[in-house]
């Protein structure tokens, strides 16, 4: 199978190789929230077999966006700083330009952290560069990573350790469907790429590790990280992906090239790798070797409450809470009681827009929202 391995999205050619098979819009069942949540549950359909084509965002949702990116940029910075210390500090006594760090992005929240690692460790003036190639890859819940794109890394790059980018955690979900994934390959050589903090540790890198499973995370904080509060127009102009069976290639997806008027991917990249560029000295972050599920008893406890027997319905984070009001059907939105206003903001905003009730909670600590999916499975 012949893969193109040249397309980029709206990002630089040198930021990122996107390993996805690009579908047209019109090619895609354009599915309203809740005719996809009553497929869902159902079980009639996957949610990575059908769409909800994103439109422009609002005035209103650009100028929220803005403002948190003015409110985060400088953590955000210092964080992916941080992040590319780290990653230079375990790597760069096995990596060389023939033999380069690995980034593996994971599709789409992942894009936007990715590409910037990869301009931090590109950056010859800093002394934390670092010989890498940056990719990004599907991964779906339920159907894993794609492995007709990880085959494709592998056989690229025999010799290079490879870690997962991801932008946060939120129940763990994601970690689960990569450590499934990767114990699949029973390689020996691919496996030393892969585990190379240990046996069976994966290396999921991430901003934010509320859920506790990332390997290495700049902190385990909920907060509101700009690059959350929109879709494809900060990813890239990349839809989520659709799932597509190895034997007929990669995963899809829509390129929206209409929202380019919107799109914020570039700047976005600018901004942050403009205030990294001034970070003072950067401080090493400590990796886990085994996750510890930090947040489970919290999903336990709402389950519970709602009488949720699928956990899909929960998501936590400020993150997913905000772009299941975008994308999903939601019953109501919880709030953690000592959230900052400012970061619940655009969720508020929403869900005065649509209608849905917002309960102040601090039981859900440490996130700061959890939005509840409606139960359509009738």
């Amino acid at each position: 199978m012949t893969i193109q391995a040249n397309f980029s999205g709206s990002y630089l050619p040198f930021e990122v190789t996107l390993l996805l098979d690009i579908v047209s819009a019109d090619s895609v069942n354009d599915i309203s929230p809740t005719q996809k949540e009553a497929l869902i549950q159902s079980g009639q359909r996957h949610y990575s077999d059908m769409l909800t084509l994103e439109k422009p965002p609002s005035a209103t949702h650009e100028a929220l966006y803005n403002q948190a990116l003015m409110a985060g940029k400088q953590r955000m910075a210092n964080d992916v700083t941080n992040l590319a210390f780290s990653l230079h500090q375990l790597f760069h006594a096995c990596v060389s330009a023939s033999q380069p760090l690995i980034l593996v992005s994971l599709v789409r929240a992942g894009l936007p952290i990715g590409v910037l690692l990869q301009k931090a460790l590109s950056d010859a003036s800093a002394s934390y560069e670092l010989a890498s190639q940056h990719y990004g890859v599907s991964i779906i819940r339920d159907r894993g990573l794609d492995p007709v794109a990880l085959q494709y890394i592998l056989q690229q790059h025999p010799l290079s350790p490879i870690v997962f980018v991801d932008g946060w955690t939120g129940k763990g979900a994601i970690y689960g469907e990569l450590q499934r994934s990767l114990a699949q390959i029973t390689d020996k050589r691919q496996q030393a790429q892969l585990f190379h903090q240990g046996d069976g540790v994966i290396p999921l890198v991430t901003l934010a590790d509320p859920a506790g499973v990332a390997w290495l995370s700049a902190s385990e904080d909920d907060w509101l990280m700009p690059a959350s509060l929109l879709n494809s127009t900060v990813s890239g102009l990349i839809s989520r992906t659709l799932y597509r069976e190895p034997s007929d290639g990669l995963h899809q997806a829509v390129y929206y090239d209409q929202l380019q008027p919107w799109d914020h991917s570039g700047d976005f990249i600018q901004t942050i790798d403009a205030l990294r560029q001034q970070m003072p000295s950067p401080t090493p972050l400590t990796g886990k070797l085994l996750p510890t599920f930090a947040t489970q008893s919290v999903i336990d406890d709402l389950a519970a409450r709602f009488a949720i027997r699928n956990r899909n319905r929960i998501k936590p984070t400020i993150a997913e809470a905000t772009r299941a009001i975008l994308r999903r059907d939601p019953e109501c939105v919880l709030v953690n009681e000592m959230a900052d206003g400012q970061d619940t903001a655009l969720l508020r905003h929403l869900c005065e827009e649509k209608n849905i009730q917002v309960i102040a909670d601090a039981s859900i600590a440490p996130y700061q929202a959890v939005t509840i999916i409606k139960n359509r499975s009738q």
